[in-house]
């Protein structure tokens, strides 16, 4: 007997620090709203990649630039004529084995190289904009989430206290049945609906693990780490904010989107550049050094010179309309990219004024359907105490219900609206 005590409470203790170690296993992080953006900045995966094309780029500026620079390069030979001679006139000559040793130096200058390196320092600069866009995507993003989490949260919240309400009814209900005060088709009504708000709390749920999943994704946490909101949505709503965004002057060149098509307008500037450039020549510059070991004392002859130093120039004079054409063709991408910025320019005027239309609508509509929940909760809990004490019918009761799970929707759809109308705008103006 006391063996099979001792056996039990060894378990028992093996299964409290299994379950101890389990618990402490599951990692839980505490979030802000602006930590989870500075998080997501520090170890998104999407933007270590646009971090990396900026070195990509500077690597490739760097190759380009290096081709106008001197390149250098050296040889070492061995050959061996298994003592051959040469009779020239009657004269002997030997060709014994010998060692080389070369040393070539050249420079090359071309307006192609020149313009390259500007079309090099150009995407650069395209990949450090692409970086600054790409965090304020991120940013975004996570913003969305986050708020996406809090609505799902309070909603959750408000679908759990509607559930209690509507199951104490149907319990009060059910005992008027029971003592035959009450006819059982009152009760099944409020059962029913009492189902169907637990299938929107199910449905609330899931919604609101999938909506952390995709904050998950974006701060790229494993699935299994725990997040805790520390702001709620009243933290985070400012009406102030929302006024001064509507306030801002909107500047075109501020934002990253039309900096990209800026620079790749100064791109196809650049390859009519590099197009009319062809006509121009180009000059190469080059000095040889060489010297032999012969591996005998026989008398040979040595015609190779030590030195040598050359300069070519190479002049383009036709082609058959090739170069022309090509000019041409660069000249009408040229003018099709300035269309293109002109209306992108044009459009984001545009854009700007239907934002800030589109986040007063999307204000006014959240005021107004906060408005409608706290109205239709009110007439949900007054049907309810009504009901309880004879007043209204289960039908009223289930009425006043679908009409308080249709208002909270449009209430968080509305809440959801004006959060997405403030980060589009924010986005925009680059704030």
């Amino acid at each position: 007997m006391k063996m099979k005590s001792i056996f039990l409470t060894c378990l028992l203790s093996i299964a409290g620090l299994t379950a101890l170690f389990g618990q402490a296993g599951i990692e839980t992080i505490h979030l802000s709203l602006d930590d989870a953006q500075n998080y997501a900045l520090e170890h998104n995966r999407t933007l270590k990649n646009a971090a990396l094309d900026i070195r990509l780029a500077e690597a490739e500026r760097w190759k380009n630039i290096t081709t106008l620079l001197p390149q250098v390069s050296a040889s070492l030979d061995y050959q061996n004529f298994f003592d051959y001679k040469i009779d020239l006139g009657g004269m002997s000559i030997a060709m014994p084995s010998y060692g080389s040793f070369g040393l070539t130096s050249a420079i090359g200058v071309s307006a192609a190289q020149i313009i390259g390196i500007q079309l090099s320092n150009i995407s650069a600069k395209m990949s450090d904009i692409n970086q600054k866009l790409t965090e304020q995507d991120i940013t975004s993003q996570v913003k969305i989430m986050y708020y996406s989490a809090l609505v799902t949260e309070k909603t959750i919240d408000l679908l759990t206290a509607n559930l209690e309400n509507l199951r104490q009814l149907y319990n009060y209900s059910q005992k008027a049945v029971d003592v035959g005060a009450a006819e059982q088709i009152d009760a099944d009504q409020l059962l029913v609906q009492v189902a169907t708000m637990e299938t929107g709390l199910n449905s609330a749920k899931r919604n609101h693990e999938m909506v952390l999943n995709s904050l998950r994704l974006q701060l790229c946490i494993p699935v299994t780490t725990e997040i805790v909101l520390t702001q709620s949505i009243e933290d985070l709503l400012n009406e102030e904010e929302s006024n001064r965004l509507l306030s801002e002057v909107f500047v075109p060149e501020k934002n990253y989107t039309l900096q990209l098509m800026e620079e790749s307008t100064l791109i196809s500037k650049k390859q009519v550049r590099m197009a009319q450039w062809a006509y121009a020549p180009s000059i190469r510059i080059f000095h040889q050094y060489n010297t032999r070991k012969y591996f005998s004392d026989e008398r040979t002859m040595n015609m190779t010179p030590p030195n040598l130093f050359g300069i070519s120039l190479s002049v383009p004079i036709f082609s058959s309309g090739n170069r022309y054409s090509a000019v041409q063709s660069a000249k009408r991408s040229y003018e099709k990219q300035l269309n293109v910025l002109a209306d992108t320019q044009d459009a984001m005027q545009i854009q700007h004024r239907q934002l800030c239309f589109n986040l007063v609508s999307a204000k006014e509509n959240f005021a107004t359907q906060a408005k409608n929940v706290t109205v239709t909760q009110r007439v949900f809990d007054n049907i309810s105490k009504k009901y309880e004490y004879g007043h209204a019918s289960s039908l009223d009761v289930t009425t006043s219900g679908t009409n308080l799970i249709n208002a909270q929707s449009s209430y968080v759809q509305s809440l959801l609206e004006y959060v997405k109308a403030t980060i589009e705008l924010e986005k925009l103006l680059n704030l």
